[in-house]
């Protein structure tokens, strides 16, 4: 029990609450006099000791059931094969075997009221990222992308199709409707257990977090799991990055300058010599790229983006040409922000136009408009660079658009922050990249500038 106090207001300290040692020594005084039988009493005798300001109490509120339960675990409704006569079960059968076998499994976990186990949790949580976050306003998001790495949305129109064709096959229609009531119980059981999970984990992150992150720790955090105070030290970092990687590509550029031997410039020029090759000559190369780059801004890509943008406002000497756009539901041409001498200022002024909040991002739509407008960008010497998580919300992907823009440029990069074991649901990168040259996970920002060297090298 001690410990699990130590890690709530190291928790708190973390998240902003100024939390001394002689408060720190009241609490541990307070449970000793109130003790720990009665959770109410508990509670409140921590809060009276280590939170002084009003405006703490929330967060106190918060952490407090993360490290000490809420007392209540998930409602889950059962199994309602339980009172299904033998030809109900017979029917049930029949219609999940028509599902594919990732379906078939999670559905019939929900059939059964099954929890998740510990070591799922635990794989869900390094597969998206949760434990490096520490900052419980991430809590709902990291539970979502938990629940979208189970494939929940595909789980529930399945079981919408599933109850249909139960109710075809002749299955009674109140049999049918308990089916639906139970699942759903299960359903919203398995969600509230990966949000209690999510909060849990974040809370221990906090607690176990140094006073002051080193930024190179924070490079491979996933920008999903990354605090407003994070996002700030990784916005001055970019530049620094940035910098180096500009030396660098410099260096690189001007050490391939001559380009690859020529040997038929070479033997023409040796004539002169009596067939002595005196003079060497190479091919003419043009290192500097000219790069068409296409921004997802929406509130999921957002910071992934503006990171991006940075990197190419600060490599401009080294770019032959940018175009640069940006699209949540619409496409709109940023180049001329990119004109001035400040990278802030420029940015700041694309994210101002173009809002976060809660919009339908539409891709295709915005790949209709530069198929519109900026299709004659896209030639044989052009990079084409896509920044996105793919995710168009079920609406048409335009890939035939999308075919075209890659046919006309030399190559297509695309960047995205997901792995390729999240692309389902409303995602159709599964679409998209069998029609890219390349696909590189970004993630964070140490793979993020990993792929701008990798973009500017080839």
């Amino acid at each position: 029990m001690e410990s699990r106090i130590l890690q709530l207001i190291a928790a708190l300290r973390a998240s902003g609450v100024r939390v001394s040692l002689a408060e720190t020594a009241e609490a541990f005084s307070a449970v000793d006099l109130m003790g720990i039988e009665d959770r109410e009493h508990f509670r409140l005798s921590l809060r009276a000791t280590l939170i002084k300001d009003l405006k703490d109490i929330p967060t106190f509120e918060k952490l407090f059931p993360l490290f000490f339960g809420s007392g209540q675990p998930p409602k889950m409704g059962g199994n309602p094969m339980d009172d299904l006569t033998p030809e109900e079960i017979q029917m049930l059968a029949e219609a999940l075997k028509q599902l594919t076998e990732n379906l078939r499994q999670r559905m019939e976990r929900l059939m059964s009221g099954e929890q998740l186990t510990k070591s799922e949790l635990e794989s869900l949580a390094q597969l998206v990222g949760l434990n490096q976050a520490g900052d419980l306003n991430y809590q709902n998001w990291m539970a979502q992308r938990m629940m979208r790495a189970l494939a929940f949305p595909e789980v529930q129109q399945a079981m919408k199709e599933l109850l249909e064709q139960l109710a075809q096959m002749g299955m009674n229609r109140e049999r049918v409707e308990q089916i639906r009531n139970l699942v759903q119980q299960n359903m919203q059981g398995m969600q509230e257990q990966i949000q209690q999970f999510a909060g849990e984990r974040i809370a221990e992150n906090l607690s176990e977090r140094p006073r002051s992150d080193n930024v190179d720790s924070l490079m491979n955090r996933p920008f999903e799991a990354l605090s407003n105070a994070d996002k700030k030290l990784l916005q001055r970092e970019v530049k620094r990055l940035a910098a180096a990687l500009r030396t660098r590509i410099a260096l690189r550029q001007k050490h391939a300058k001559s380009g690859q031997l020529d040997p038929k410039a070479t033997i023409r020029a040796s004539l002169k010599y009596h067939g002595v090759p005196m003079e060497i000559k190479h091919k003419d190369r043009v290192r500097k790229p000219k790069i068409v780059v296409i921004c997802d801004v929406s509130t999921s890509m957002r910071f992934c983006s503006e990171l991006m943008l940075s990197f190419l406002f600060a490599l401009q000497g080294q770019v032959r040409k940018t175009h640069a756009f940006a699209f949540i539901d619409h496409l709109e041409s940023i180049s001329e922000d990119f004109n001035g001498s400040n990278a802030d200022e420029a940015i700041q002024s694309v994210l101002w136009r173009m809002p976060s909040g809660h919009y339908n991002t539409d891709l295709g739509w915005s790949l209709n408009d530069f198929q519109n407008g900026y299709m004659d960008t896209l030639n044989s010497g052009t990079t084409l660079l896509i920044v996105g998580d793919g995710r168009n919300n079920y609406n048409d992907p335009r890939l035939d658009v999308f075919s075209t823009m890659t046919r006309r440029a030399a190559r297509t990069i695309w960047l995205n922050p997901e792995p390729a074991v999240m692309w389902h649901g409303d995602s159709d990168m599964p679409k998209y990249a069998p029609l890219c040259s390349d696909v590189l996970k970004v993630g964070n920002l140490r793979e993020l500038a990993a792929a701008v060297d990798t973009l500017m090298a080839a």
